[in-house]
């Protein structure tokens, strides 16, 4: 019989080929990139990253001379994005976008806490879980179209041009200039002076 309360753990893990430390290593970024998705629970992440290195192993037996690591960390790219598709009803988009929006769906909804054994579950999604991720997709906009745009002057306001005229003047005339600068420097020096004392 069975029970939707009862949890199985997963069986034991003994890949063909590659290194003890290889496997460990893969063991642990897959957990870690389980963890920055935020699935925390334990269980659902050991069942998962065991389903991961299973199929790891798998192409690492037609290749052993490539990186478990590696190889782990693209079956899990390349499980969930079948599983963004599959939840998010697109199949066919294109394999970027697709996790892009499935990734932020996943966040917007807060699936993670909600649902916490809905994550990459092939068997059986939640169909609150699947509406709820649906309706946080990203939907791209309007195509973009071509416009024309004419130039206008910027009015800039009677201060701007008063301040404007003032050091086109001040240009004209270099000892004036000169003699404002030195004005401007013992104004400071002199506030410096009485703020000190």
């Amino acid at each position: 019989m069975n029970d939707p309360q009862r949890v199985e753990l997963p069986g034991a893990f003994r890949p063909a080929t590659g290194t003890m430390e290889g496997w460990n290593a893969a063991y642990v970024r897959v957990e870690d990139y389980l963890r920055a998705h935020r699935i925390h629970n334990r269980l659902h992440q050991s069942r998962l990253i065991q389903k991961i290195l299973e199929r790891a192993a798998r192409r690492h037996e037609a290749a052993p001379s490539l990186d478990p690591t590696a190889i782990a960390a693209e079956e899990t790219e390349a499980m969930m994005d079948l599983w963004f598709a599959e939840v998010l009803a697109e199949r066919g988009r294109a394999r970027e976008r697709m996790a892009v929006d499935g990734r932020v769906a996943m966040l917007l909804c807060d699936g993670p806490q909600k649902w916490p054994y809905a994550f990459l579950d092939e068997q059986q999604i939640p169909a609150d879980f699947a509406e709820a991720m649906r309706a946080g997709a990203i939907q791209a906009g309007p195509d973009m179209a071509v416009s024309s745009m004419v130039p206008r002057s910027i009015d800039l306001g009677p201060i701007t041009e008063a301040a404007g005229e003032t050091l086109e003047q001040i240009e004209k005339w270099p000892i004036l200039r000169t003699l404002l600068l030195w004005l401007i420097f013992g104004a400071a020096l002199a506030g410096i002076f009485y703020a000190t004392r």
